[in-house]
């Protein structure tokens, strides 16, 4: 076990010793992009399932295909966008021939499943849970039930499988890359359902979620095709979305209630979004950044925008401003360059005064994070250090933004630097010398020279829902805007020791 580390050393030495060939790097993407396009894009059918074509077609034909199908830009060439979307984990299940349509579907609303094995990722009562509220989620929304059985042959055979296993016409490619398939129904392997073994399964974000992937292919298992809209639950790329709220869209929704018709539990009508009010004690964030003179937090489709010299919170949809912009942002904050960059699952855009760059979103990997991130829950950046630290569940990677690069030795325990402030991170940003943490309906104002917590706050106190005079942060410049001449050399004392805590913390953090 202690070899692995050396090789990864060496092959990083090697790395930096040896530059790469371009002429070798374009011809292993180009070896990607057709095994790819062999894979998921050429197909016959035979009889009720589909055979690989082997034979090398044209590549830019079959590439103009996958870029529309991915909503790219249509040019027939391997750009980086294109090589982007290939290398991101997916279903195993074509996206053309026999797939690119919705099948008929079972002849019958009572479907059986069988568990044959396990994996030794989790413990086998959380797969079966898993199994189980992927299954549901169908049955929600069709007339479907599900019922186990263990022994016997099932319409849906459920499998944990490596490389090349048994009979099935199709392999896993092992960590990475392909994460399951399934098969439409029908008879024989009809239905069935393998993932491969040789991922990372887990019931969170910490690896590759069992229940949202299971779902997927069991939407294969049922009739569906894949969906070219990314917010579907059918779309083929992997993105992790929090279980507790449901992954189907609209479009998943429409296509199974298409071939079984729709679920007496559906509501006639779908429950309008709410609207989050500012005083809500229960108020959480998905992110908070400085934007310029203000201070900008994001909820769901909204946001609200503080200014540093008014008291007044201004209330807004995001797409009133960046019309292209997603619901539901995960994270952001303004660097030293006037940008500020905006995260949902593994992409960001960056905005520069309020148009959003061109050639956006791109994915957090251009950033230097691991494959097995999917997603970042916070972002904070220090303005004293130019370092901006990025939180993933208990753990935070710095960026160097002067030198655009992730710094070596990270991730690292949040409780290590910032000890005492709620998990996981929802939003934070910085605001004169100290941090402030939110995490659920908290928010911890923290001071990065003593490493302490300063102050516990509701999550809204920078709204001023409270009538006293220290019910929020944003009273402490108030304050000093409107104090007397006297108070003048109270600011400048007050600057004074700011300074030195400054030239203190960067000077532990330079020797960190």
């Amino acid at each position: 076990m202690k070899i692995l580390p050396l090789l990864f050393l060496f092959s990083l030495a090697s790395s930096s010793a040896f530059p790469a060939d371009p002429k070798t790097e374009h011809e292993e993407s180009r070896h990607l992009a057709q095994a790819y396009l062999d894979q998921f894009y050429t197909l016959e059918t035979e009889g009720s399932h589909l055979i690989q074509n082997k034979s090398n077609v044209p590549l830019d034909g079959k590439l103009r295909e996958m870029q529309a199908f991915f909503g790219l830009t249509v040019t027939g060439r391997l750009d980086s966008n294109t090589l982007e979307i290939m290398k991101q984990p997916r279903c195993g299940t074509p996206d053309v021939g026999q797939y690119g349509y919705t099948l008929p579907g079972w002849r019958k609303h009572r479907i059986t499943y069988r568990i044959l094995n396990y994996t030794p990722d989790m413990e086998n009562s959380d797969v079966e849970e898993a199994i189980q509220k992927a299954l549901e989620l169908w049955s929600k929304v069709a007339p479907l039930t599900f019922t186990r059985i263990s022994k016997g042959n099932a319409d849906i055979m459920v499998a944990f499988r490596t490389r090349v296993h048994g009979k099935c016409p199709r392999q896993f490619d092992g960590p990475l890359g392909v994460l399951g398939h399934a098969f439409p129904p029908g008879p024989g392997i009809g239905g069935d359902t393998h993932f491969d073994e040789d991922e990372n399964w887990t019931k969170d974000s910490s690896g590759f979620n069992l229940f949202l992937v299971a779902a997927h292919e069991f939407g294969h298992s049922l009739g569906l095709s894949h969906s070219n809209d990314p917010s579907a639950l059918m779309f083929p790329n992997y993105a992790f979305i929090d279980p507790s709220k449901s992954p189907l869209s609209q479009d998943d929704i429409k296509g199974i209630q298409a071939i079984y018709g729709s679920s007496s539990k559906v509501p006639a009508k779908p429950k309008r979004p709410t609207i989050p009010q500012a005083c809500d004690p229960n108020l959480t964030f998905d992110a908070v950044t400085t934007f310029r003179r203000e201070v900008v937090f994001f909820k769901d489709r909204h946001l609200w925008r503080i200014y540093y010299e008014v008291s007044e919170v201004e209330f807004e949809l995001i797409s009133s401003f960046w019309p292209s912009l997603p619901d539901d942002i995960q994270a952001a904050y303004e660097n030293n360059r006037d940008e500020t960059l905006i995260f949902k699952d593994a992409n960001f855009w960056k905005i520069n005064s309020y148009a959003i760059l061109p050639g956006y979103p791109k994915s957090i990997y251009d950033l230097g994070f691991p494959r097995h991130t999917k997603k970042i829950d916070a972002a904070l950046f220090n303005r004293i250090t130019r370092k901006t630290y990025f939180f993933v569940e208990d753990k935070y990677w710095r960026y160097d933004e002067i030198n655009q690069s992730m710094e070596k030795g990270y991730p690292r325990r949040i409780a290590r630097l910032f000890p005492g402030i709620g998990l996981p991170v929802d939003a934070a940003f910085q605001y004169k010398r100290f941090f402030y943490f939110f995490s659920g309906t908290k928010q911890f104002e923290f001071n990065p020279v003593t490493r302490n917590i300063t102050r516990v706050l509701k999550a809204n106190s920078w709204f001023q829902c409270q009538k006293t005079l220290n019910s929020s942060p944003y009273n402490s410049f108030s304050q000093e805007k409107n104090s007397n001449s006297k108070s003048v050399q109270v600011i400048s004392r007050k600057s004074f020791i700011l300074l030195i805590y400054n030239i203190t913390y960067l000077l532990t953090e330079i020797y960190r």
